[in-house]
């Protein structure tokens, strides 16, 4: 074994869910995982530039991703090729579920943005989750979901953020 594996993190494949189907998969160095939270560190997994009119994903940009197994979200630390921090995208999310090498992740539509000065705090993609249907579907899990995104707003706007993720 070289001196370079042995300074390498294990990987885990992060897998995002969305109506019954697999939307991304991913794999990214497992940063810790203290039994309920999981920290990972990946690049952008996406393909090309996504370009929110608020910020910009691209190439060279390195997500740290914090789930929970015990709340329903999931908080992104997103940080430029240069290290500069752009901001937060939060996805609503069931707890996540880690077996083995595999983190499974359910999108359940809301999401939540923060700059990263904190003067940019937006809700994002609640007309998706109106149409998604789970307040007919799952009505407790509707509720949980919305009262995570008011959670985090909260926390995004005056709150103790940082502290979700120290």
């Amino acid at each position: 074994m070289s001196a370079n594996s042995a300074d390498r993190l294990p990987l885990l494949d992060v897998v995002l869910v969305k109506a019954g189907r697999t939307k991304i998969r991913y794999s990214g160095e497992l940063l810790s995982d203290d039994g309920t939270r999981v920290a990972v560190r990946a690049p952008w997994a996406g393909s090309g530039v996504r370009d929110f009119g608020f910020v910009r994903f691209e190439s060279g940009d390195v997500f740290t991703e914090y789930y929970w197994r015990d709340r329903w979200y999931a908080v992104k630390e997103v940080r430029s090729a240069t290290g500069a921090l752009k901001g937060w995208y939060c996805d609503i999310t069931r707890p996540a579920v880690r077996s083995g090498s595999e983190l499974v992740v359910e999108d359940l539509d809301l999401d939540l943005w923060r700059s990263a000065d904190g003067t940019d705090v937006r809700r994002l993609d609640e007309d998706e989750f109106a149409e998604s249907g789970l307040a007919e579907t799952d009505p407790e899990a509707a509720r949980a979901a919305l009262t995570a995104l008011d959670e985090l707003e909260s926390l995004a706007r005056g709150g103790d953020f940082t502290a979700l993720l120290a």
